[in-house]
């Protein structure tokens, strides 16, 4: 299995809120460097912040399962 890159947080808990979304709609996926930037935020910006990764072959479905949350924003 290859993972890639989907999308990247500073926050935690938004961090987790996503990936328990996705977990929840199949995608096989995990957060990188979650705990290196739980632990010491003052290295989130040289590590790029916590890395939702995602399998290669599920990463357009991913993709569109965030923008539509992100499109159904109110503010």
């Amino acid at each position: 299995m290859n993972f890639i890159e989907l999308c990247s947080f500073d926050n935690y808990i938004t961090a987790n809120i996503v990936l328990g979304m996705l977990q929840e709609s199949g995608i096989n996926c995990h957060l990188k460097d979650e705990y290196t930037v739980t632990i010491d935020p003052f290295l989130s910006p040289a590590l790029g912040g916590m890395k939702i990764m995602v399998i290669e072959e599920q990463y357009e479905r991913a993709a569109e399962l965030i923008a539509e949350t992100n499109g159904n924003k109110t503010e």
